[in-house]
């Protein structure tokens, strides 16, 4: 079942890889909660690396980062390096169930991911001969086939706005994010 904006995000602590616990909602922070597909995906890879080139700008919205993989923490070690934003794996799909994020053949199958999806394996073979990446696994868990998500939470735990992907690379880019958060109500913008 998709959330709508409006809905109230249960308290929680997530557990990143690596990391000490936090809180979705966060009492200080607008949350960019994102769903990905698995570790070492190529695209989202590259998408990942557009929000940490930008980081300082999503900090300064005052906007916590939390992406969330459907690996377990294992893949995700390898993955991981020079990310400035916790990374929490969700093998079972718990988080991914209850936000509505699901999975579909038409992931890889839309025309509008086949661009991203060239330049993505292109410069993430790149980084791997480089040394700077890591090979997806060859048989990820939980498949290959997901489709992204990305939620705003405010502090309050009220959800902000969704986006359900319809393909590989249909996520919010940053210069999204930062027009959303910049709409955010006053009383969940606390910094």
């Amino acid at each position: 079942m998709r959330l709508a904006p409006g809905s109230d995000v249960p308290a929680r602590e997530l557990t990143p890889v690596g990391g000490p616990p936090v809180p979705v909602p966060d009492p200080a922070h607008l949350v960019h909660l994102q769903f990905r597909r698995f570790a070492g995906c190529p695209i989202c890879n590259l998408h990942l690396r557009s929000f940490v080139v930008r980081h300082g700008e999503v900090e300064a919205a005052g906007i916590r980062e939390i992406v969330v993989f459907h690996s377990p923490a294992e893949e995700l070690r390898k993955h991981i390096d020079g990310l400035p934003f916790p990374v929490v794996g969700d093998p079972a799909k718990r988080l991914y169930a209850e936000f509505g994020v699901g999975s579909a053949r038409r992931s890889l199958l839309d025309p509008r991911v086949w661009g991203p999806l060239l330049w993505a394996v292109a410069s993430g073979t790149w980084q791997t001969i480089r040394g700077r990446e890591h090979l997806p696994s060859s048989s990820p868990a939980g498949g290959r086939l997901g489709l992204p998500g990305d939620f705003l939470i405010g502090a309050d735990g009220h959800l902000l706005a969704a986006k359900y992907g319809e393909h590989a690379y249909d996520q919010w880019s940053v210069d999204e994010l930062l027009a959303l958060a910049a709409e955010a109500p006053a009383p969940t913008r606390k910094a």
